[in-house]
Order: structure tokens, then C-alpha cells, then sequence
């Protein structure tokens, strides 16, 4: 097997707010492969974004190492380091203040193209610049080529955006909650462009969002790493993922998605957290994390220990949960106080 493009060993990251230190990511190991789909999906301030950043260079770990392509990036200088920022890019969350308002579509996406010489000579910019917005289904190019941002609607921008990040000839995408900011009419068609932009352009994909079922539609084929208060609590193919979540929180976040069928979404069955009280991070509770929520809370084994990801003992598929009741070979059993 191929060593992974993309790893995150032990990263922490830590923020100031006044004197107190914010822990928002803890211990996280992700390795991401090539040409792969891998979603990060948790709540807001589960460290998601801050994930992606610390994937990109944008932000250094407070602890830990972050590796491309087998070399320590903190480490690489000259022409190693340029090349890393060139291959792995981000596609922001929101396009409305992502893109220069005082620049044009051709001006945006020639900065970059002239900054690193793709293509080499001057002459060549303009045209690729033309292929690139017919890439994301910008057409006629000579609809958008010289408007400036106020004058497309939020899906042109999101195009936009991910025709900027295609510039550089990345091998690495992070795309931060990329269709969040456009109408459900058309994340489905932002999507399946991401996804054919995969197999057309050989690009490894991180995407980051709050939405399962997006996830579920986006990486069927992929992977799934679910993060609640800083920690990756579990990760495994979204198929086994969906169809048998291990961890109580990737239950709960499963359980609350709406079914299309109006029959089934009124027979779900809703798991009742214990708590819906989520806590400060500068608070963080002992042991696990999510145990003050967990419906299978066990007393002196939840509240006591922190977690690792590992494979359960009676796991049937590669899916690593960071529980520790299962992990000991125990049934969930819902608590009962």
C-alpha cells in the first residue's frame, strides 16, 4: 500500500482567548491517501476548520506533526516548501468574502498563474484562465471572465473559488463546508463537479463538513471521520460508517438526520441525549468528552479515562472508535440513572 499523501500525527492545536488557552484540537491522527474522498463532519467548534487549516500550512499545531508526501512540513525550506503550497489548497466556506471584491474573475485566477508560472510565459495566462472557468462550468467564459464578484450569484462564486484553488495543479483539495453558503437547489450539482474534478484531474479531496448526509453522498466510496470538542472520535469507510455507526455521537448525528420518506422520518427513533448542554472547551469534562451527552454513559469507565482511536474488539469492519466500553468488549446499554 502507497504511503498516505497527507498525515497528521498527535497534532494539537491550542488558541489564546485573553489568559486562558483554548484546547480546540487534541491528539488528532489522520492519515489521508491519494485520490481519496474524506469527509470531516461534527458540530460547529468541533475543530473541523482548524483541521483543514493545519492540513494546508495556514495554520502551524501547537504539538504534533503534519506530514506531505512522507516530509515534516515545518521543516521544508525553498523549492520543496513552495511545491507543498502549490499541491494542497482550500477552498473557503464563504465565496462572498473569500474572493477580492476589486478584482475580476481573469484577474483573481491570473495572480496565481503568474506567481508560480503555470503557465510559463505571460502569453498563455488568458487562456488558461479560459479553461479553468470552463472546468467548473463557468460558460460562456465571456459571460464571466470580466465581471467582479457582486455581479454573480453565490453558486458562480463557489465556482469561482474552486477554479482558483484548481490554478496551482493541486493534488490536494480541502473544500471548508464549500456549499454551505449556496441554495440546496444547487449543492448537488457544486458536488457532483467536485467529485468528476477527482477522476479528471487526479486530485485527493478533504472535505469538511457539519451535514452526515452530505457526507454520505459525497464520500459513499471514501472514508468518514467524525470529531466532537477537538478529538476525531471515530473514522472508517462511510459505508460501514452509515450502515453500523460505532460511537454513541456518530449514533445521535445519525438519528437526526430526516429521512425523504415522510412514513420513516415519522417512525425514527430519536436517541435522547442525556445533556444538551455542549462543553466550553475550556471546560472540557474528565475522561471522555461527550460522556456529561452519552446515552450509554458507564459510570467509573466514561468519566475516568480519555479515549484513544482504536479498532473495537469485536469490530467486524476497519472502523476505529475512540470508546472505551467498546473497546473493552462491552455492549452499549442505554443508561439509566
Amino acid at each position: 500500500m502507497s504511503s498516505p499523501i497527507i498525515e497528521l500525527k498527535h497534532v494539537y492545536r491550542n488558541f489564546k482567548s485573553g489568559r486562558e488557552i483554548v484546547p480546540v484540537l487534541q491528539d488528532i491522527n489522520i492519515s489521508v491517501n491519494r485520490l481519496e474522498f474524506l469527509c470531516l463532519v461534527g458540530e460547529s467548534g468541533c475543530g473541523k476548520t482548524t483541521t483543514g487549516k493545519i492540513i494546508c500550512g495556514l495554520l502551524p499545531p501547537s504539538a504534533g506533526t503534519v506530514d506531505f508526501e512522507g516530509a515534516e512540513i515545518v521543516s521544508m525550506r525553498g523549492e520543496s516548501y513552495r511545491r507543498f503550497r502549490r499541491s494542497v489548497q482550500i477552498i473557503h466556506q464563504d465565496p462572498y468574502a473569500s474572493l477580492n471584491p476589486t478584482q475580476t474573475v481573469s484577474e483573481m485566477l491570473s495572480y496565481p498563474l503568474l506567481r508560480h508560472k503555470f503557465p510559463p510565459h505571460r502569453r498563455g495566462v488568458l487562456h488558461r484562465v479560459r479553461e479553468l472557468l470552463d472546468l467548473v462550468d463557468l460558460t460562456p467564459v465571456e459571460d464571466f471572465i470580466d465581471k467582479y464578484p457582486h455581479q454573480l450569484s453565490g453558486g458562480q462564486r463557489q465556482r469561482v473559488s474552486i477554479a482558483r484553488a484548481l490554478t496551482t495543479q493541486p493534488s490536494v483539495i480541502v473544500a471548508d463546508e464549500s456549499v454551505s453558503m449556496v441554495d440546496v437547489s444547487i449543492r448537488i450539482g457544486l458536488l457532483q463537479m467536485m467529485m468528476d474534478l477527482r477522476d479528471r484531474l487526479d486530485v485527493t479531496i478533504v472535505f469538511i463538513t457539519h451535514d452526515l448526509a452530505l457526507a454520505k453522498y459525497f464520500a459513499w466510496d471514501g472514508r468518514i471521520g467524525v470529531m466532537y470538542l477537538g478529538r476525531l472520535v471515530e473514522i472508517g469507510p462511510t459505508q460501514e460508517i452509515i450502515r453500523n455507526p460505532q460511537h454513541p455521537y456518530t449514533k445521535v448525528l445519525l438519528s437526526a438526520i430526516p429521512e425523504p420518506d415522510p412514513e420513516k422520518t415519522r417512525s425514527k427513533q430519536h436517541i435522547q441525549l442525556r445533556s444538551e448542554d455542549i462543553p466550553r472547551l475550556t471546560e472540557l469534562p474528565p475522561g471522555c468528552s461527550f460522556h456529561p451527552r452519552c446515552p450509554w454513559y458507564v459510570h467509573d469507565i466514561c468519566d475516568r479515562e480519555v479515549p484513544e482511536l482504536s479498532i473495537p474488539v469485536n469490530a467486524i469492519a476497519d472502523v476505529e472508535v475512540a470508546c472505551l466500553p467498546l473497546q473493552r468488549g462491552r455492549e452499549l446499554e442505554l443508561y439509566d440513572a
